[in-house]
């Protein structure tokens, strides 16, 4: 009788915890701003911003020192590409680092004075290429083309050595090995197809992390941790505290979790391929581990404006360790034991790995461990943060107690 007493007191404690900080997160806007508007518009921003996913038309400085015929086709061939448009033609390198400086153009062709001489006289020869490495894109599109028109180049002279009478022998002449290339996962090796899935999962982990955080500093500047008083009459009610919190969260983070998997990559025609079972099956215990993670990390909050600082400066570089912008087998051991402390760590490798790979939940089964060991431990951590923080209130509230008393006595 007194062990259904008990559990009736817990659940009862924990819908009132729940309740009231349902409240006190529709009444803080800051809090609200972070649960509910970032989740909603940013990843719509930034997917709309990337949403060409590659880009066209990158401007190029032509430098040509040659003027013959075989350099006018280089450039042509190149102006005629997708991804690169001849903007300037300069006649020398210094005036064209000037319009890169400028912002004017990307990159530079030089094609040297010999390059038609040495063509004809059935030597090797060069294009250089320059290039702004301030943006990795625009990098890419310039050498491409470059590369890609002088293999052009390079069959038409094949082609004019060999001597052939026929379509098929020029194509045998050209291109001895039939080869086509597939680009797994990302059919049109896009930015954001690539960088988003990450963006989305990491975006889950920082606004919870930033709400709690205010949530937690708003409590520590009035001092409301006196009003979870009562609900602490022995350890479990540290335990009702945090799952009453956790339940608020939970029920938010939910719903915004399923528009974020689920709807923005489709709204902007992303590579996705969940297996919703999968899907469910990672989110629950990344949600869990984001939440208790957050109540642990605002025990360092003590302004509200502390933890915007905190969570803004990780961002960058929580996206770098979790393998998907830079390659994970390249990350030191050192940063790669300190991105496991971060749920979005696994978070990210695994909803990469479902919603891209079209992976089951046997394929991430080490990210599905590691996301429940990590919500494991945060709970009991998150526990011991709200043990410490209300008995410290408390102690406090009784010391005032006795010196107002001792006051009255004098």
């Amino acid at each position: 009788m007194k062990l259904i007493q008990t559990i009736r007191q817990g659940i009862k404690d924990i819908c009132q915890i729940w309740l009231e900080e349902m409240r006190n997160v529709f009444r803080d806007e800051g809090v609200l701003i972070f649960f509910i508007v970032v989740p909603l518009a940013y990843p719509l921003l930034y997917s709309w911003i990337y949403n060409n996913e590659v880009v066209h038309e990158v401007p190029v400085v032509v430098v040509d020192q040659s003027n013959t015929s075989e350099s006018r086709e280089f450039i042509r061939l190149a102006d005629a590409a997708p991804d690169v448009r001849v903007a300037y033609r300069s006649g020398s390198i210094e005036e064209a680092k000037r319009i890169i400086a400028h912002g004017d153009a990307y990159g530079i062709y030089v094609i040297p004075a010999d390059f038609g001489s040495r063509i004809n006289t059935m030597q090797q020869t060069s294009v250089v290429v320059y290039c702004d490495m301030s943006l990795m894109l625009a990098y890419k599109a310039i050498y491409q083309t470059a590369t890609n028109v002088t293999m052009k180049m390079n069959e038409g002279i094949q082609v004019e050595l060999a001597g052939n009478t026929t379509d098929r022998q020029d194509e045998l002449t050209t291109r001895p090995i039939e080869f086509e290339e597939v680009a797994m996962f990302n059919p049109t090796m896009g930015y954001g197809s690539f960088i988003i899935p990450g963006v989305l999962m990491l975006i889950i982990q920082q606004t919870l992390v930033l709400g709690i955080g205010l949530s937690a500093g708003t409590a520590r500047e009035k001092n409301k941790y006196k009003e979870l008083v009562p609900f602490v009459r022995h350890y479990q009610g540290f335990y009702r505290i945090v799952l009453g919190k956790s339940m608020c969260y939970f029920m938010i983070y939910a719903v915004m979790a399923a528009y974020l998997t689920l709807v923005v990559p489709k709204l902007f025609s992303f590579t996705s391929l969940p297996n919703l079972s999968s899907l469910f099956g990672i989110m629950l215990p990344y949600l869990l581990a984001c939440i208790f993670f957050g109540i642990t990390v605002s025990c360092m909050v003590r302004y509200r404006e502390n933890v915007i600082l905190l969570v803004v400066f990780m961002s960058v570089p929580l996206l770098f360790v979790s393998g998907v912008s830079w390659p994970q087998s390249n990350i030191p051991a050192v940063w790669e034991c300190l991105s496991w402390l971060f749920p979005s760590t696994f978070g990210i490798r695994s909803f990469v790995r479902i919603n891209t790979m079209g992976a089951e939940l046997g394929d991430v089964v080490n990210e599905y461990r590691a996301l429940w060991i990590q919500a494991i431990v945060y709970f009991f951590i998150a526990c011991g943060v709200y043990k410490y923080q209300i008995t410290r209130t408390r102690s406090q509230a009784l010391s005032r107690l006795r010196e107002l008393k001792n006051l009255r006595k004098v």
